[in-house]
């Protein structure tokens, strides 16, 4: 029913009142949808302010780019190498390179290269954005690499005009000249630019050129599926693809390729299986070009201008700032392949890294012998057991670093097990008993460098000391109790001389580490300088590195498996190692007793590293030649090192200086104490302690028994004769007597347990004088002296009373050698049951000297024959022998042969879960 209203006026306030109440109502209900327009409103507002602004930053940048130039484009420039002192030396780039029109790239070849490196090519405009969600989605299923972020434009763009700093100043750039690109080229000219351009290990520029020199076909329509794929999928990473030299690798890439192009629908998943059953390297073509002196280092340089740069040295025309010695450089290339070493055959392999100590800048790299451009890089690539080389990396320097241990820790070479109860052997089956850190290193023991990593690892854990080797630059995936004596497992397969010279020269460099490094920095074309120098890392306290480098030097001198690399004149530390076949290799491959698989040796001096490994390539191929060293082989790591720093460290006679963390004790040979004033100097050794961990008791083995008392000296004028009688309060002494008459040399006159000397029918007038030293379980006195002159033919007669001599102490202070006697320069390293110079048992042997002496003379005595510490022969000898010779403390004459054998390394077949080989001793060239 309608309202009824008594006049108008009434109504109309009504109506009024009616409509506010509306509005209010309204008003409460748009309030949250006003609110969230205030919201749109601003950040529409910021989004066109920002789009604004970055339009505007993108234009300001895009303005400074460089304008597409059609020569650097479509032609390669070459790069100049310059030495470590400026000099040009190379110029590298064009000179491998063979120009392709698109229309006589394949197809095959096409899709290949569209499927790794930009399946989306012909749909973008020269930035594809929905490409970088798909870069990352394919890394994850297919593996990292499998599919890259930037288009075939923006990588054209990129090595032609750009620089390769990852700045977002660059990428606007880089993205803005696509774009250009695209407008002005059509895809079939930038895909030409691109496939002309690309880098190939051995200096090799284009597809063209690679088809020829791997696949040797001149026609790329020629080219097999599987061919075209490995092409395709090369100039990544082309050194580490190079199927000549990584075949796995490459492999594993080619296969990622067919799968990206059955993936792309370009060939089928039959096809793709198809292609992947073809042997990588069944095709391809031998290498005929021979390489210059600096072939290996060259093409070291760009692989680490591409790794850290991005950049193709071969066509971006830059001015590379090395760090190659050309003169060191000559000197390895005439080592590994002249007239230097008389090497038995020319399929023996070695590789050499010599490197700057303290800088980590590699001076030379040797390749390989007879190597050809694009060949294998024994330096770099190979993979092969360390042997004993790794055991200061992985045992002695972890327990000096978190055990601080001395260098004269005590450690008993004994019969031993690793954890799990498997027997470890020393190459030569023998135990030596108790011996310091620095003899077991030098001797190359197995069973000390064993219990030096278990004490580590049960107090700090075996992930310490797998870490303590990442950090000198050797990464392993794993740490088992065999990787002591250098028996990595299959994911570990081995060390390169390059990385094994890196982490040397961080012992040399006081424990700072510094990646091994060719290239100091880069100019670009524009001028643009790029410091590619890597950044110094503390690995090891300065205490550690001083330490293992002293122990090193034993290695090296008298004694030690490392002579034959000895500088005359050069302080040098090093370690030699040697690998063996397995059981089962030796049995498919016949080989013989005594060879070797691997042979090492690294050394520095505080200016020059060099790492050195020889050995034979083991493939289907090599394997119908002779793959083993042979006892004559295994010595060429040595003097390799040696005809190497023999060139560079010529007149270098610096030393490391020790740090204050380090302390300098006599210690006392088998007990670990301070020597005393008694001990003999040939049981004397310096050892250096962190300092505060050195010992403070001093040893007692070799104090000295009570002097003889009473000492009194009578002559009976009726008998001519002199009487000596003297005192002792301990029973079981025995005396020594000697005599001198007129300031004569001394002799013996009496060795008994009788307290008393007569010596009858003396000269008138003559002048005696005796000495009485007491004997007391092996312990001698001081000497009781006393003299008296016979009356008769002088005037004036000396007093009859006693004159006392004190026999000076002739202990010597100074530094003496460690451990001489067995443990001398003329130890041989052989298999059991095999008699050598150098038994520590006493065994029949040559003449071996040291304190078990076979010799002739004891300290002046005339003594001969053979016999045992304490008998007459003591320190002195006649013969072959370590230290030995005739008479008093050695100069005997030694053995042609002086050089030992580095021991294999024996690798039990369960140690812990790593499937390691099996290592045997050696014995030693006769």
């Amino acid at each position: 029913m309608a309202e009824q209203y008594k006049s108008r006026e009434e109504r109309k306030r009504a109506l009024g009142a009616k409509q506010q109440k509306q509005n209010q109502g309204s008003k409460k209900t748009k309030k949250p949808r006003s609110l969230w327009k205030k919201i749109f409103l601003t950040f529409l507002a910021l989004g066109i302010i920002g789009i604004i602004t970055g339009g505007v930053t993108f234009a300001v940048i895009a303005a400074s780019a460089p304008p597409l130039d059609e020569k650097k484009l479509k032609d390669s420039f070459s790069s100049k190498l310059y030495d470590v002192k400026t000099n040009e030396v190379a110029e590298f780039g064009e000179i491998k390179r063979q120009y392709v029109p698109y229309k006589d790239i394949p197809k095959t070849l096409e899709k290949a290269v569209l499927a790794t490196e930009d399946a989306r090519f012909y749909e973008h405009k020269g930035v594809d954005f929905i490409r970088l969600g798909g870069a990352v989605i394919a890394n994850v299923q297919e593996g990292f690499g499998a599919e890259g972020a930037s288009t075939i434009t923006q990588q054209v763009i990129k090595n032609s005009l750009l620089s390769s700093d990852k700045t977002m100043t660059r990428k606007v750039k880089e993205a803005w000249l696509s774009f250009q690109l695209e407008r002005k080229y059509s895809k079939q000219e930038i895909l030409e630019m691109y496939l002309n351009k690309i880098y190939f290990a051995g200096n090799i520029y284009g597809v063209q050129k690679a088809s020829e020199i791997f696949y040797g076909k001149k026609d790329l329509h020629d080219l097999e599926l599987h061919e075209a794929a490995m092409i395709a999928g090369m100039p990544q990473s082309p050194n580490n693809y190079n199927p000549r030299t990584h075949p796995e690798n490459a492999e594993k890439r080619r296969n990622i390729v067919l799968n990206l192009m059955a993936q792309h629908g370009f060939i089928t998943q039959a096809e793709a299986d198809a292609a992947k059953a073809v042997p990588v390297d069944s095709t391809l073509v031998p290498l005929k070009e021979k390489a210059n002196p600096y072939h290996a280092f060259v093409e070291e340089v760009i692989e680490e201008v591409k790794k850290k740069t991005g950049l193709d040295a071969g066509t971006a025309g830059l001015k590379i700032y090395t760090t190659l010695d050309p003169d060191a450089q000559e000197n390895v290339e005439e080592v590994l392949n002249g007239d230097v070493i008389n090497y038995q055959n020319d399929n023996m392999q070695a590789g050499v890294a010599l490197i700057d100590t303290q800088s980590g800048e590699i001076r030379a790299i040797g390749g390989g012998r007879n190597q050809p451009i694009g060949g294998y890089n024994y330096a770099t690539d190979v993979r092969r057991q360390p042997g004993s080389t790794i055991k200061p990396v992985l045992d002695y320097a972890p327990a000096i670093e978190y055990l601080h241990w001395s260098t004269g820790e005590m450690i008993e070479d004994k019969p031993y097990t690793y954890s799990n109860g498997t027997p470890i052997r020393n190459f030569d089956r023998n135990h030596l008993g108790w011996m310091t850190a620095r003899t077991a290193l030098a001797k190359s023991r197995n069973i000390p460098a064993l219990q030096a990593f278990q004490k580590v690892s049960e107090k700090e854990g075996a992930e310490k000391i797998k870490d303590f080797a990442k950090g000198l630059g050797i990464p392993l995936n794993h740490i088992y109790e065999s990787y002591s004596i250098g028996g990595f497992g299959e994911d570990d397969k081995g060390v390169s001389p390059m990385q094994m010279a890196g982490a040397f020269s961080t012992f040399g460099n006081n424990g700072v580490h510094i990646e091994p490094h060719t290239v100091k920095k880069i100019v670009l074309s524009d001028g643009t300088e790029v410091n590619l120098e890597p950044e110094a890392k503390p690995a090891m306290s300065d205490y550690t590195a001083f330490m293992i480098t002293d122990m090193m030097k034993s290695v090296v001198k008298s004694g030690g498996t490392g002579t034959a690399a000895a500088v005359s004149g050069v302080n040098i530390a090093g370690k030699t190692g040697t690998s063996n076949f397995s059981d089962i290799e030796k049995q498919k491959n016949n080989i013989p007793a005594g060879a070797a698989k691997d042979s090492w040796f690294v050394g520095y001096n505080p200016n020059y590293t060099a790492a050195v490994w020889t050995g034979y390539p083991v493939n289907e191929e090599t394997k119908k030649d002779r793959i083993y060293l042979t006892k004559t082989e295994q010595q060429y790591a040595k003097r390799i090192f040696k005809e190497v720093l023999k060139k560079v460290a010529k007149g270098d006679d610096s030393d490391w200086e020790k740090p204050k963390s380090v302390t300098e004790k006599r210690i006392e040979k088998g007990t670990g104490q301070l020597a005393s004033s008694y001990t003999p100097k040939d049981q004397v050794s310096i050892e250096y302690f962190v300092k505060g961990t050195e010992p403070k008791v001093v040893s007692k083995k070799y104090t000295k028994a009570d002097k003889p008392s009473g000492l009194q000296v009578s002559y009976n004028e009726s008998s001519n004769s002199i009487s000596l009688s003297w005192n002792y309060k301990d029973g079981g002494a025995s005396f020594q007597v000697s005599q001198s008459v007129d300031g004569g040399s001394y002799s013996t006159v009496q060795n008994s347990g009788s307290m008393s000397y007569t010596v009858s029918g003396v000269t008138p007038g003559a002048t005696y004088r005796f000495q009485v030293v007491a004997m007391v379980n092996g312990k001698s006195s001081n000497a009781a002296a006393t003299a008296i002159t016979v009356p008769g033919a002088v005037t004036e007669e000396e007093p009859e009373e006693d004159i006392i001599e004190e026999e000076p102490d002739t202990t010597d202070e100074g530094k003496v050698e460690e451990d001489s006697g067995n443990e001398e320069d003329n130890q041989n390293e052989d298999q059991t049951g095999i008699p050598n110079n150098g038994n520590p048992n006493g065994q029949p042997n040559n003449g071996n000297g040291g304190q078990n002496g076979n010799g002739n003379g004891n300290q002046g005595g005339n003594n001969g024959g053979n016999g045992s510490s304490g008998n007459n022969g003591n320190t002195g000898n006649n013969g072959n022998g370590n230290g030995g010779g005739n008479g008093n403390q050695g100069g005997g004459k030694k053995p042609e042969d002086t050089t030992p054998l580095e021991p294999t390394v024996p690798v039990p077949e369960d140690t812990g879960g790593a499937p390691v080989q099996q290592h045997e001793g050696q014995k030693p060239e006769q």
